[in-house]
């Protein structure tokens, strides 16, 4: 019994000191600049307001993200339209109300700010409509009832190179999930993107929204849903180096800027689950 009454309380020493918060001491590096700047236009809505975020990066601990307020930020296209973003209340959120959804055009995003000047261009392409959404009911992996996968269908054109972002939201799920594509396997055949989430009941609700992207963008993207752990990534998974974007600063190259500059004209369609 004094053996037993032992081992009882070492367990218990064990399972209290589990639960002490360790604080990891970490370097600081200096706060770079970080834009987040994804323009997407909905089909055939010619006029929208569009938002471009502007912050600075963080010590791990941080519990807020630095905004970044009083910069100048606008889009321009090659002829001659300008997109001024003016600053909600120095919150570091830039709006335009009304951006305009021009096909095939090029757009270029410029931010002056701290005296150096950030610049990066993109087009906009047109996106397949979404042809239908279906669900199919599965076994869980591991056994133990049944999950619903979500499939949306979307017809790839045959005449271009494609590139595709699917961003998924349920009425579980606080946190968007996204996915990349590309057509290299079913150029100008109709492909169905897959979702799945075992918490998804019948009543549930699922939007999916479908972008065509530039291929450069999607690469980007692909390797942040792979940190991410939405392609695969485990939930401490961490990028070997800085995933750079698309955006320059021409001022002073050294000074790099984090986040992307993107246009994409995107289509959205709700599903409620039988």
């Amino acid at each position: 019994m004094k053996k037993i009454t032992t081992l009882l309380l070492l367990s218990l020493v064990v399972l209290s000191s589990c639960e002490k918060v360790v604080t990891v001491p970490l370097e600081t590096a200096a706060p770079r600049l970080v834009i987040d700047a994804s323009i997407a236009c909905e089909k055939g809505v010619p006029l929208s307001t569009q938002t471009i975020k502007l912050s600075t990066t963080a010590p791990f601990y941080a519990n807020e993200v630095p905004p970044v307020s009083g910069a100048n930020v606008s889009i321009s296209t090659e002829n001659g339209l300008v997109f001024e973003f003016t600053e909600i209340d120095q919150t570091g959120v830039y709006q335009c109300t009304n951006f305009e959804a021009l096909l095939n055009a090029n757009y270029t995003l410029l931010v002056n700010y701290n005296n150096q000047t950030y610049t990066a261009t993109e087009s906009l392409q047109a996106v397949p409509v979404i042809d239908k959404i279906e669900q199919e009911v599965q076994p869980k992996i591991g056994g133990g009832g049944t999950t619903i996968d979500v499939k949306t269908f979307f017809t790839d054109p045959a005449d271009s190179n494609d590139f595709y972002l699917v961003r998924v939201n349920t009425n579980r799920t606080a946190i968007p999930q996204y996915s990349t594509t590309d057509d290299v396997f079913f150029q100008g055949n109709q492909v169905f993107d897959f979702y799945r989430n075992e918490d998804l009941v019948a009543g549930d609700v699922v939007t999916v929204r479908l972008g065509r992207i530039s291929q450069r963008y999607h690469n980007y993207m692909k390797i942040i849903t792979s940190f991410s752990g939405n392609n695969g990534g485990g939930p401490f998974s961490t990028p070997p180096s800085t995933v750079r974007g698309n955006i320059v600063n021409t001022t002073n190259p050294d000074l790099y800027v984090l986040g992307y500059f993107s246009v994409a004209e995107v289509v959205s369609q709700t599903y409620t689950l039988q």
